[in-house]
């Protein structure tokens, strides 16, 4: 357990030193230190929120599921009906003002749901066999919100906060048989919805199956960023040399900074980042498989498989293993609300994992020389 807690601790500064190192370089030549000054702010706060739930009893959160979930699910509201909603690019997912985003509530839902639906595992977990309280109650919970974030709307987030919730069921208790069907259906409806909707269809056939003939138009994004990936080669450019980040890639700082990894430090960096990824969910797990309780696992299982999937989408997405969508790379991409939000989770683990491996520490008992029995001389 000590190396699980050394590990992750470890993996998550490596990733947070090296967001800043990128971002920094990403934006340097047409910003200066301004993002750099804005997400090594967000870094202290995350670093503070990771310290405080690290040293508080995770168990605290039982109580506080409730209350977390509404907060989220109210903010989800706001931010679509209430004038502190900001609209860009035609979709409301940011608290702000003017063309300055402050807070982005999805990230605070998924932290929420997680913690809701660890305390439902754990409170009904003898009940979960059965079809309401093993699928259709955590269901509507999990509808409410992925439902709110596609409002905005944000298509990829809803996905992965539908995914975390189906997987979290299933680690729970929940029979496949009755979770595959429903989840059939929901993937044929999420299907239809996307075949209806133009800005998807243009997004996968064009920008996605269809790369080369549209380099300049849906996929120029994409496109670019491979194009970047590709010219860092071994070794890659150096970091600071890169150029795609000079306008060729729309957002290099943010949802596609790995585009900038790949050109500025090559193959040798961006498998670098994948390693340290792959160490931060395996200390996850195995903080998650010594959790002292249900409620401890299914909190550390929740938190690894969304910090584990959003790096496994961010990262298909740049190299086009999956069509484009805006997914942060967790600790690296420039934003304050999941960079705060995602080291506030990783306390949470450390919490867990903490009181496990005191749990482990026994104290050993001295025994008196003459309390040892001599042992019995062999008889033939």
């Amino acid at each position: 357990m000590r190396i699980a807690i050394a590990a992750l601790v470890l993996a998550t500064g490596l990733l947070l030193s090296f967001g800043l190192v990128m971002v920094y370089s990403a934006t340097t030549v047409q910003w200066g230190v301004y993002y750099l000054t804005r997400q090594l702010m967000w870094a202290l706060l995350g670093v503070g929120a990771c310290v405080i739930a690290a040293t508080l009893d995770y168990s605290l959160l039982k109580k506080l599921a409730w209350l977390l979930f509404v907060v989220a699910v109210v903010f989800l509201v706001l931010v679509l009906c209430s004038p502190l909603g900001i609209e860009r690019n035609h979709a409301r997912r940011w608290f702000g003002y003017g063309n300055t985003s402050l807070f982005q509530p999805s990230e605070l839902a998924k932290p929420a749901l997680i913690v809701l639906l660890a305390w439902y595992g754990d409170r009904f977990q003898r009940h979960l066999t059965s079809f309401r309280r093993g699928l259709v109650v955590p269901g509507l919970l999990i509808g409410l919100v992925a439902g709110l974030v596609f409002v905005e709307p944000d298509f990829g987030t809803g996905i992965l906060i539908g995914t975390i919730g189906c997987a979290m069921l299933i680690v729970a208790g929940v029979r496949l048989r009755q979770i595959v069907p429903v989840a059939l259906c929901a993937l044929v409806g999420l299907g239809a919805f996307m075949v209806h909707n133009p800005k998807c269809v243009d997004r996968i056939v064009h920008g996605w199956l269809d790369q080369e003939k549209n380099k300049e138009g849906p996929a120029y994004q994409a496109y670019q960023a491979k194009l970047a990936i590709g010219s860092g080669g071994w070794k890659g450019l150096g970091i600071g040399n890169g150029v795609h980040k000079l306008g060729f890639v729309p957002e290099a700082h943010t949802d596609f900074i790995f585009s900038a990894i790949g050109e500025e430090t090559g193959l040798i960096g961006t498998m670098g980042v994948v390693a340290v990824f792959v160490v931060l969910v395996m200390s996850g797990v195995v903080t998650a498989r010594f959790a002292q309780d249900t409620f401890g696992m299914l909190l550390a299982f929740g938190i690894t498989f969304w910090i584990g999937l959003q790096a496994v989408i961010n990262i298909g997405v740049v190299t086009s293993a999956l069509p484009n969508k805006g997914l942060p790379l967790p600790f690296i991409s420039y934003g304050g609300s999941n960079l705060v939000v995602s080291l506030g989770s990783v306390g949470v683990l450390l919490s867990i994992g903490l009181r496990a491996l005191r749990r482990q520490v026994v104290p050993v008992e001295e025994v008196e020389p003459d309390e040892i029995a001599e042992p019995e001389p062999a008889r033939c």
